[in-house]
């Protein structure tokens, strides 16, 4: 038996279970409509399905998020959107060259966003978009414009420090774009649409393409036979 002198020590609270999953809620609710929307796509995801997955009921999620549609918009904001900002200061703070800046550009946006499941939201935008023109004008506005105005400025700075060739920004914008379209799509449809035979090893893939935009966008000093025409006019 303990002493008269024995100290019974109190066990070490924990935080109440209920309180702790409480504060969680929002992101497990995130991630599991994350999870079930690059499944199944927007339409046939249901909300009770997102709550189940996350552990809680329909009413609970409806507390967090006014309806479907906003749950998705949180989700882009959550996983693509919500990054503009860091990666605008990144653009800012870039102090190598442009065509450093691009590769680095590439290989990062597939390191965090063409790897990961979010990925999947491209393809189902582009699969979806027409039957729900509300969630369309929302991406549009928050992924499609800022990503665009970030490739432009990218673009527009290696002009500017004569580093790339005057391009239609246009469609030197696209250009870019491409290959990030292309491997989302090839990530998130089985193979179906691709030669399963000749493996595409996305890095190498991002890496042939950019330096086939950079040899396309690389000033050339005119050729001498341009030069002896233009004197004999």
């Amino acid at each position: 038996m303990p002493s008269s002198q024995s100290v019974v020590k109190p066990r070490p609270t924990t935080p109440v279970r209920h309180e702790r999953s409480k504060d969680a809620r929002p992101g497990e609710l995130l991630a599991a409509a994350l999870d079930l929307f690059v499944e199944k796509g927007f339409a046939a995801t249901r909300a009770e399905e997102v709550a189940a997955r996350a552990g809680v009921s329909k009413g609970t999620l409806f507390l967090y998020f006014a309806s479907k549609e906003e749950l998705f918009k949180a989700v882009v904001r959550e996983n693509i959107s919500g990054h503009f900002p860091l990666w605008n200061a990144e653009f800012e703070a870039f102090d190598g060259s442009t065509p450093d800046m691009l590769r680095y550009a590439m290989t990062l946006w597939w390191q965090q966003q063409g790897s990961s499941k979010s990925s999947g939201i491209a393809k189902l935008m582009l699969s979806e978009a027409g039957n729900f023109p509300e969630l369309a004008t929302f991406f549009q506005q928050e992924v499609i414009e800022p990503g665009h105005e970030l490739i432009r400025r990218i673009l527009q700075r290696g002009v500017d420090r004569g580093e790339f060739a005057p391009v239609d920004m246009k469609y030197g914008v696209y250009a870019v774009l491409a290959p990030m379209i292309f491997l989302q799509l090839m990530r998130h449809s089985q193979s179906c649409c691709f030669n399963a035979s000749v493996p595409v090893v996305p890095e190498e893939f991002l890496a042939a393409h950019v330096q086939t935009i950079l040899d396309g966008l690389r000033l050339r000093p005119p050729s001498p036979a341009c030069d002896k025409g233009s004197h004999a006019l």
